[in-house]
Parts: structure tokens; sequence; C-alpha cells
């Protein structure tokens, strides 16, 4: 318990800092590799706060490791930034009312996991060195959490290696400790080229681009059959040639995320979906080119830290809202459709009419998988990973949705966040302190892996861009 005060004191004498730092990066909103304020902030803030900082770690100008203290053990604190695109909204606001029409918002909260993660770190560091604790602890800024698997890349160059263990967390609805895998994914350009002709007077000497990008989706849909139902598969349509219909499209483009629970299974999907684009290129006398842009690999969960987690989790509580917090909550709540706010299949019964989380879900071990993906999985190969949530947006809401924009500029995210903090310090700080535990932890991820090895799912020519 004196641990967990410590920390929280260290965390409430910097909250206005930490707060103003979430702040900035919700208003910057970059968006994938592009984050250089928001990398530069807290670049910045660590620095101020006897931090070294390497920049461009990886080789990416937006990566960057921030470090304190020397030797062992190493705990990575590991940091996101970066927002989703067409994703504008008002902050507070309980309407649906963009700032900029089509413009970045933060969808996933990231302004608030990085900051979150900011606050750990610095709390561990005056808790570490008020305490002379041994080790290092390492502030990992890992851009392009969204389609762009920073952590990958970086884990590609060996920035983990050495780390014994690794903290993070995400804002959500509720208040939890994760224990539960992720879908491994890749992330694939199809790039068609054809031969423009004018539409009416001479087709036939024209040939589709466009219609090869649509033949490739039908085949892809009728492909959705013939996988292993807990697989997806998502496209966006990026270049449909120009906006003239009386002009044979000459190029079009396609961006496509394949999902399977393990990295195997999506390779062999993707070899699938690979023949069906050969083919709608074949069929329409056009060409296409393949350049894979991103993968990120499934989670592997660690009960040993995530046991310890939990309760320091329940040492400290969950937030507590106000009168005026929790009006704004049931103002956004109101929004959603009855389907929506009760979407969530592990709500807790008694959380069902309530707009905000006031408890801490019980922690179970789960060999639940996650639908959704995080390059949180490859580092989670290399050490022992452990994850936590708050409450920092209204129960029934989703993620990627202009709802988690509106909070995560306000008080109750900022709640959140600064809880998340206090949680992960308090975690890393007693693990630290436990040899033992350290080791129960790295016996555990060895026997979960069995005979897998680590094996980085990007290809050694592909490089981290914003758009390729």
């Amino acid at each position: 318990m004196e641990t967990t005060q410590r920390i929280s004191e260290i965390v409430e004498l910097k909250r206005e800092l930490f707060i103003e730092v979430s702040d900035k990066i919700w208003d910057y909103a970059e968006t994938r590799f592009e984050e250089f304020k928001s990398a530069e902030l807290i670049c910045s803030t660590l620095e101020n706060e006897g931090f070294q900082v390497e920049r461009g770690a990886a080789g990416i100008q937006t990566a960057f490791i921030g470090s304190y203290g020397s030797g062992n053990p190493v705990v990575a604190i590991l940091g996101e930034f970066d927002a989703l695109s067409g994703l504008s909204q008002q902050r507070g606001s309980s309407n649906e009312e963009p700032i900029v029409q089509g413009g970045n918002g933060h969808g996933c909260g990231h302004n608030l996991l990085g900051s979150g993660a900011l606050a750990a770190a610095v709390s561990l560091r005056y808790y570490m060195e008020e305490n002379n604790i041994p080790g290092t602890v390492r502030y990992y800024g890992c851009p392009a959490e969204e389609g762009g698997s920073g952590k990958t890349f970086m884990a590609r160059e060996g920035l983990f290696n050495d780390i014994d263990f690794a903290i993070c967390w995400h804002p959500d609805t509720h208040n939890f400790v994760m224990s539960m895998s992720t879908l491994a994914n890749y992330q694939i350009y199809y790039k068609f080229k054809g031969k423009s002709a004018h539409a009416a007077v001479s087709p036939q000497l024209g040939r589709s681009a466009l219609d090869a990008v649509e033949l490739m989706n039908v085949g892809t849909n009728y492909l959705r059959e013939h996988i292993i139902p807990e697989a997806r598969m998502h496209y966006a349509v990026l270049n449909t040639g120009g906006l003239s219909p009386n002009v044979v499209q000459a190029e079009a483009e396609v961006l496509y995320l394949i999902r399977a629970p393990r990295i195997s299974q999506v390779n062999e999907i993707y070899n699938r979906v690979c023949n069906i684009a050969q083919g709608a290129a074949l069929m329409t006398g056009t060409e296409v080119k393949i350049v894979f842009d991103k993968a990120c690999s499934n989670l592997i969960s660690n009960t040993t830290i995530e046991k310890v987690m939990h309760k320091n989790f329940t040492e400290l509580g969950v937030p507590i809202h106000d009168e005026n917090e929790l009006k704004l909550a049931e103002e956004v709540r109101s929004r959603l459709t009855e389907t929506e706010k009760y979407s969530d299949r592990n709500m807790q019964p008694e959380l069902r009419d309530k707009a905000l989380s006031d408890r801490l879900n019980p922690y179970i071990e789960s060999t639940q998988i996650f639908a959704g993906s995080t390059d949180v999985g490859d580092v989670s190969w290399i050490a022992p990973t452990a994850q936590c949530s708050t409450a920092c947006f209204v129960n029934g809401s989703q993620a990627h949705s202009w709802q988690w924009v509106t909070l995560g500029g306000t008080s109750i995210g900022h709640k959140g966040m600064l809880h998340a903090g206090k949680v992960m310090a308090a975690t890393a700080a007693e693990v630290m302190q436990n040899p033992q535990l350290i080791k129960e932890a790295k016996e555990e991820l060895k026997k979960r892996l069995g005979e897998e090895t680590y094996v980085n799912p990007i290809p050694l020519e592909v490089r981290p861009s914003a758009k390729k």
C-alpha cells in the first residue's frame, strides 16, 4: 500500500503537466509516422524530468526511447500518440461536431495512452530515486500503432531485446487488467495498372484497373467462406482512377488488412488473396503491383505480471467522477442506439445502465481472442508484457468513434489517464524489486511459446512510411 500511495502522490503533484501534454497531443491529432510535434513534446518533457532521450529510434523519425537509471532490471513502458484520419471532433461536445470536416482525431485515445505512459515512467523514475531502487526505466515512444505497427519495426531492429518486462495500457470503457490474445495482421497495397481509352468510342482499347479492383474485392468476399471463422479481411479503395466515367480507368488501388489468430494463418490467407489479385489482373488485362506495408503479431498474455497489476489496481481503486462529468457522459451515451449501448458482451450486469464504469472488473485468466490487433503483440513475444485499461469513455461507445474523441480531451479522459499511470508505475515498481517475479514471468512466456520463437513478420526490405 505504501508504494501505491507514494506513486499516486507523485502523479498528483505533476498532474497538470501530464494533462497539458495529453491535451496538446489531442490538439495535434497527427497520424501514423507523422507525429512530429507529439513525439517532440514527449521527448522534451522526458528530458526535463531527467531522462536521457534517443530520438529517431530504429531509423524512424517519430520513434524514441527515454531512459532513466542503469543496469537491470529493465522495464519498458510503452507509449503511443498517433491519431486517426476522418475523426475530427469538438472537445467535450455531446454531439458529433467535426472541428475540420474530414480532419484527424484521437478516436482510439492515444493522446491519453502516451501521456498515461509518461505519467507512469516519470513517477516511477522519482520513486526509484527516493528508494534507491536499481535498474532502468525506459519510455518507448512508439509511433503508428494505427495502421503502421511502429513497435513491430522497432522490434525488428532489436530495440526490445534487452528488456526484462513491459508495461502498457489502453483507454477503454471499463477498468480491468487485460488477459487475452489479439489477432495478428498483414496490411498490403494492391496497385493495378491498366490502359486508358474513351469509354464510349473505343472501350475495347482500354484495360480497366478499376474493374480489376472490383473483381479482386468480389473474389475476396467469396474467399471469406473458405477461411477460418476467426479471420478478418478489410479493405479500403484508395484510388478509383479519377472522376470521369467516360474514361477507362488506367489505375486503381486498394489497401487490404488481413487478420487471424496466428501470424502463420495470416500468411496463408495473404497468399490466397494475392492469387485473387493476380487473377483479377489476368481477367482484366491489367498488371498488379503488390506492396507489403506492415504487420504485427498476436499478443501473448502473462498472468504472472497481470496478477501483480490487478493487485495494485485493487489497492488504487478506480477513477471517481463528479456530477458534471456524469452529466456529460449521460449526454454522450444518449446519442448511442439501444443496440450500441448493450453491445459489450463482457459488460457486468450492474453496469448496463450506467454511463461510466465505477468498478474494477475481476481478473480472469482467459483464452479469449480479442478481434482487434495491436503491435504490443510483437513486444509480448520478446518479453513478459502486461496491460491494463481504465474507464475513459462511456459504456457502449466504440473505439474509432467521435464519442471517444470528444471525451479524450476532457477531465473524464484525464482521470482515466492519470489513474492508469499510477497502476502501471506501481506494478513496475513491485516487479522490479522482486527478481523471483521476473524469473517466473519469463518462465511463463517461455512455456506459452513452447517450441515457437519470435520471427518478426515484416520483411527486411519494407520500410516504415506514412503512405506508400
